[in-house]
C-alpha cells in the first residue's frame, strides 16, 4: 500500500506547531499584561464595572496590533529562538509606539477614555494597528 502526502501527517510539524502557537499566546498574554500595567488608569474595572466602551476599544486596538506584529515575526523567522526574539522587539517597540500616542499625539488621552469618549479610542486603536502592520512589515530580512 502507497502512502500519499494526504495521507502523511508530519508530527514534527505539529510540535512545532505547538510550540509555535503557544508562545506566540503566551507573548500576547505578556503583552497585555503590560499595556494594563503601564496604563494610568484601571482599565479592567473601567471596562468591566463601568462598560467603557472606549477603554475596550483602545485595549482591543493594542492587542490586534501586536498580534499583527507577531504574524510578521512568525512568518519570518528562521528558528524558534529568532522568533522569540523579534517577538521581544515587536512588544519593546509597540509598547514604545502606545506611550508615544499616549503622552505625545493625544495627551489628554487617559481623561478622554475615562469619560468614555469613542473617537479617542477608535484613533487611538487605529494607531495601534497601523503600528502593529507597520512593525510586522519591517520584520523582513
Amino acid at each position: 500500500m502507497e502512502i500519499t502526502s494526504m495521507q502523511y501527517i508530519d508530527l514534527a510539524a505539529l510540535g512545532n506547531f505547538s510550540a509555535y502557537i503557544g508562545t506566540s499566546i503566551v507573548a500576547l498574554l505578556i503583552f497585555k499584561y503590560l499595556v494594563v500595567l503601564i496604563t494610568p488608569y484601571n482599565e479592567w474595572k473601567l471596562i468591566k464595572e463601568q462598560k467603557n466602551t472606549a477603554a475596550a476599544i483602545a485595549l482591543g486596538g493594542s492587542v490586534i496590533g501586536y498580534a499583527i506584529a507577531i504574524n510578521g515575526v512568525l512568518r519570518n523567522a528562521v528558528n524558534f529562538y529568532d522568533f522569540i526574539t523579534w517577538a521581544v522587539v515587536a512588544l519593546i517597540t509597540q509598547i514604545i509606539m502606545i506611550t508615544i500616542v499616549r503622552f505625545v499625539f493625544m495627551p489628554k488621552f487617559v481623561a478622554r477614555i475615562e469619560n468614555d469618549e469613542t473617537g479617542a479610542a477608535v484613533i487611538a486603536a487605529a494607531m495601534y494597528i497601523a503600528v502593529g502592520l507597520l512593525n510586522a512589515g519591517c520584520m523582513t530580512y
